[in-house]
């Protein structure tokens, strides 16, 4: 498949290179671009965030990280990642999570810019004709630099999903792409009745009057 990563992603997009068809990340303007990977080509574009330069039903599924929160065309920038995906393509948004310490701390990389609690970023996807499909809650562990807390992180993301899933840092959600078939509105059943009467049929004719 075809994998985009929109935003910061490239440390979740090395898991997908021996695999996918194409890997591709894109960065916006106002937040500016990284090289990557470290070794080789780059992979990485600098872009317009509302003006992807990628053909539409181009992309099989789009990771969306430290994008959604930053930028302040939220609407048209999900119009471009539909626009982009395949039919039975699937979007990966990671926001900070509103009720998460990590978005209250701003030397943290989620301490920036709009966080959303899942009712709010679920809501936004269906408005932007996406479905969401399941939601995650993942960084359980304080911000801290503590090396004895930092060794602990698998116990405190397992200990958290449990009891403190509300507090977490970050929000996932998983959404496909919303496909409309057209649908024949009925007509009016004043017009309905005029088109059912046969030309020289008065009593017909009077009666739809």
């Amino acid at each position: 498949m075809n994998v985009l990563g929109l935003g910061y992603a490239t440390p979740f997009l090395n898991s997908f290179r021996a695999e996918a068809a194409r890997v591709t990340a894109a960065m916006p303007a106002r937040q500016g671009v990284l090289h990557w990977p470290h070794e080789g080509k780059g992979l990485t574009a600098l872009c317009d965030e509302c003006d992807l330069p990628l053909a539409d039903l181009s992309m099989d599924r789009v990771l969306l990280v430290h994008a959604l929160e930053c930028t302040e065309q939220i609407r048209p920038l999900l119009r471009e990642v539909w626009r982009i995906l395949t039919g039975s393509g699937r979007l990966l948004v990671v926001v900070p999570n509103r009720s998460g310490i990590w978005s209250r701390i701003e030397r943290t990389p989620f301490g920036h810019g709009q966080p959303y609690s899942p009712f709010q970023i679920s809501r936004l996807l269906r408005e932007n004709l996406f479905t969401p499909l399941q939601s995650y809650s993942a960084l359980y562990i304080p911000p801290v630099h503590s090396r004895m807390i930092l060794a602990a992180a698998p116990a405190w993301e397992k200990v958290g999903e449990k009891v403190f899933s509300t507090f977490s840092g970050i929000v996932l959600i998983e959404a496909s792409k919303q496909l409309y078939a057209g649908n024949i509105q009925p007509a009016p059943a004043q017009q309905r009745a005029y088109a059912t009467v046969t030309p020289g049929n008065s009593s017909s004719s009077q009666r739809s009057r």
